[in-house]
This record gives structure tokens, sequence and C-alpha cells, in this order.
């Protein structure tokens, strides 16, 4: 048997939720209400709220049905609210990233192998799982790359084409039949190693595996502020302003770079074959890197896949000193 104290209680609440979405109403739609509307719209909440704090709920069952028949301006309310929401999140969003954080991803393999750039991979590892390419793609970032050449001929170098888009892929000829592999136009070139002069024969294989997608990491503004950089930090670092044999960086591999902080103010390096020389601030002795920051040990083991020092940017010269 229901208690009349609860009754009256959760009959109470539920009155006044109704009002407080009613006066909300009224007030959000005054401007747009006619006059006969606003009228009949404040009698319903006038009597509702007159009515009696008692169990009966035909008072609130009443003032549902009255309002049900008011002529109120149509509103597409859902796609207000996402709207209101999605600017919300954005505005959110843009904050943090502005202030705090920013998503990067890595395109080349110029930080193995701490961090993996976009590259092409054979069918090991995980990617050798019984699985459909789909989840495959969805659960080590990659996209399934299978290419055999099927009529003999070469390269033709005007079908070559690159396409754009989130999935980015390119296209080429060889003996009049076309192939689509993913990636970039050089990155295609340089896992199916596309050559002008080829020959190329039936069965050849152009790609059997996968191109994985590299690393992807968030990078923390604020702390710089609090604490300053240190050796062997990983950065990042806008190339406005910096060129390589007249040429701006941003052209080889974009306006941002990801790279490992080396030398310090007041240190001189230098580069001699494959190994970076640090003579830090008011030493007179080089030594090598990792023997002053452990974490570059990694990068000198030969281990994991590391393919040395960018030959191509610029003429460094053997043993030529630069102080920073």
């Amino acid at each position: 048997m229901q208690i009349p104290f609860f009754s009256i209680f959760w009959e109470r609440r539920r009155r006044r939720k109704f009002l407080d979405d009613l006066r909300t109403c009224r007030h959000s739609e005054d401007d747009l209400l006619s006059d006969g509307t606003r009228a009949e719209f404040d009698r319903i909440i006038s009597e509702l709220a007159a009515a009696p704090e008692n169990a009966d709920p035909a008072p609130l069952q009443k003032a549902k049905e009255r309002f049900g028949t008011l002529e109120l301006p149509t509103h597409y309310g859902a796609l207000r609210n996402f709207l209101d929401l999605f600017l919300v999140i954005g505005a959110v969003a843009f904050g943090l990233r502005g202030l705090y954080f920013q998503p990067f991803s890595i395109p080349t393999g110029s930080m193995q192998p701490t961090l993996y750039g976009i590259h092409y991979r054979t069918e090991e590892g995980g990617l050798a799982l019984p699985l459909p390419d789909p989840v495959k793609g969805f659960l080590f970032a990659s996209r399934r790359a299978e290419a055999r050449v099927a009529v003999p001929g070469t390269l033709d170098p005007e079908s070559v084409a690159e396409h754009g888009g989130f999935f980015e892929k390119s296209s080429f000829a060889i003996g009049g039949r076309r192939y689509t592999l993913p990636g970039t136009l050089s990155k295609v070139s340089e896992y199916a190693d596309l050559e002008l002069d080829r020959q190329y024969r039936p069965g050849d294989v152009l790609a059997d595996g996968y191109l994985v997608l590299g690393d992807h990491l968030f990078v923390e503004r604020f702390g710089l502020y609090l604490t300053g950089p240190s050796r062997g930090d990983v950065m990042v670092f806008n190339t406005e302003g910096l060129f390589c044999n007249d040429v701006p960086l941003s052209r080889y591999s974009g306006y941002y770079y990801v790279k490992r902080l080396a030398g310090m103010p007041g240190d001189t390096v230098k580069l001699c074959g494959s190994q970076l020389y640090v003579r830090p601030a008011g030493t007179e002795k080089f030594v090598p890197v990792q023997e002053l920051e452990p974490r570059f040990g990694k990068v000198y083991s030969g281990k994991g896949g590391y393919q040395g020092h960018l030959a191509a940017m610029g003429n460094l010269g053997e043993d030529v000193e630069y102080t920073i």
C-alpha cells in the first residue's frame, strides 16, 4: 500500500519540474509568441502553480494537455543542442591544443628507433595474425599494400598520380595496367621499388605487406615554462626561417620537425661519419653524445631498425664544428 506522504512528495516534484520547464520555454520564446498564445501560456503556469499540493495528478495532466495545444514556433531542438555541444567541445579542444597539448604524427623514419614514422612492413609480428585486413588495420594502424605485375612492360611516367584525402594513395601503370597502393607517391615509390628503366615481368611482386601509419603523440607545451629543456628531450619545433641548400626545410617533410635535443646553449657539436660529438660549454674535449645522455645509447646501438643520420640535410663536411 502506497504511503500518502510519498505520493504527495513525488507529485509535488513532478509539478515543480514541469513548471520550471514551462517558465523556461515561456521566457525563451517570448519574442516569438502571439499575444493570445502568450496569455494562454501565462494562465497555464499560474493555474498549475496555484493548484493544491496534494497527490492528485489531475492539475498536472490538465496543464500538459493545454500546453500541447499551444501554437509554438517550430524549432530543431535536437540539432540546436547538438551544435551547441559541438561548439563547446570544439572551443575546449582548440583551447587545449593552443595552450597545452597538440597532436602530431611522425611522417618519416628519422626518429628511429625511438619513434617510427610511416613505414612499410611485410606480414610479421601482429600483422601475421589470421585476421581480416580491416581488423588488422584497426588494431595495428596499417593499410594493406598488395600488387603483382600482371602485364609485362615498363613504368609509364605519365601515369603516375597521387590521390590525397584522408587515406592517401598513389597509382601508376606498368605495361598499360594500372595499380593503386596506399601512401604518398614518394612512399609508394620507395617500398614498391619503382624504377623508370626497369623491365617488369608478370608475377613480379610490387608489394605484399602493410603500410603502417606510424606513431602519433601528444606534445605538451606548458612544461618548458616550468623546468626548461634538457639534453635528450624529444622536442617539436617549426622550421620557419630554416633552409637546406637554399630550400625551406618545410618542403622536405613539413612545417614541424620532431627531434631529440642533443646540443645545449654554448655546446659545440660536430658530425663525424654517423657519430655526433658534443663539446659541452666550458670544456675542451669532444665526447660522443651518448656518453652525455644515455637516452642516445639506443640510437647508436644499431638495433631496432635505426637508419643513421639523414644524409640529405645539406653539405655538413667532415669534422665541421657548430657552436650553439
